[in-house]
């Protein structure tokens, strides 16, 4: 009885370490997590080229002289 108990556990133990999901889970994750900084360091980058060029085209435009 005790023997079967035994071999039924080890066969599970067997089992769980063969199986991939949660190592596959683990990877989608990581992936995830890497483009998401991806994207966060292109939109930081971007995003302050952007201001400045707004700043730019608007100080020209207060600048442009007025027709009348």
């Amino acid at each position: 009885m005790e023997g079967n108990m035994l071999l039924n556990l080890f066969a599970k133990k067997e089992a769980f370490a063969r199986c991939e999901k949660g190592a596959t889970a683990i990877e989608y994750g990581l992936i995830a997590a890497g483009i998401a900084v991806a994207i966060s360091v292109v939109v930081f980058a971007v995003g302050t080229d952007l201001v400045n060029l707004f700043s730019n085209i608007g100080a020209k435009i207060t600048a442009a002289p007025t027709g009348g």
